[in-house]
């Protein structure tokens, strides 16, 4: 967690609180040693923040000095929570890593109903992570880094069937389909769009080559291509 991120939740994290807040409390919520929580509420304190308190007592934002809080609804705040849990069991351990410390930030600072309301959530998304798992969420990861960089892709593929083909790809989005992943891509070798399961990926290299975004073979060419496939099939 970058420092900006920590420094942020340790103001949000005693914003409107009547006792004192522990360091204790405060490094297992982010993760930290004590001696990182002491060294952060110092640096807090000389920069004109009013926290009061010390090590051994708890921490406390002065009087007055409150945050007011984010506009959520209970509707809206369970859907942030449940979002969130399933990014972090289905998605690569970027994006996971990211959507919690969002929702961290997000529950920093709301009034303490809300806060309470998104714990009894009872939508959930089990987080199960095995060797195998592991690899897949780093995949993710790695397909991700590509369509952002747009980086041209050798994917050596598996069908349904078992059979391997070597194919160029413009990676353009992934998407989710409920159980199942697939790579959005532009198939050199075919000359149109193809979607390819990463599970069926065997393995990827990059080409060195950067594609450039071009008419009828972007991504809103692609979605286009989806809807009138799918629209197709009813």
């Amino acid at each position: 967690m970058r420092r900006a991120d920590r420094l942020f939740l340790i103001i949000n994290a005693l914003r409107g609180r009547r006792t004192a807040l522990q360091a204790r409390q405060l490094a297992e919520m982010l993760g930290v040693s004590l001696r990182t929580v002491y060294r952060d509420v110092a640096d807090l304190q000389l920069s004109g923040v009013p926290i009061e308190g010390e090590a051994g007592v708890g921490y406390v934002l002065r009087k007055g000095s409150d945050i007011p809080p984010l506009m959520f609804t209970a509707e809206e705040l369970e859907s942030l929570v449940v979002g969130t849990r399933f990014v972090r069991a289905f998605a690569g351990e970027k994006l996971a890593a990211g959507a919690q410390a969002a929702l961290m930030k997000i529950e920093a600072v709301l009034p303490p109903e809300l806060r309470e309301r998104s714990s009894r959530t009872r939508i959930y998304a089990p987080i199960w992570r095995d060797e195998n798992s592991t690899a897949f969420a780093e995949r993710i990861d790695q397909l991700h880094a590509a369509i952002e960089a747009q980086n041209v892709l050798k994917l050596f593929y598996r069908d349904e069937l078992g059979r391997e083909s070597e194919r160029d790809v413009e990676p353009l989005c992934l998407a989710f389909w409920g159980g199942k992943w697939t790579l959005g891509t532009w198939c050199r070798l075919r000359k149109d769009f193809r979607n390819f399961r990463p599970d069926r990926i065997a393995r990827m290299q990059h080409t060195g080559e950067i594609f450039q975004s071009a008419a009828n073979r972007d991504l809103a060419s692609y979605l286009q291509a989806m809807r009138g496939y799918f629209s197709g099939l009813e």
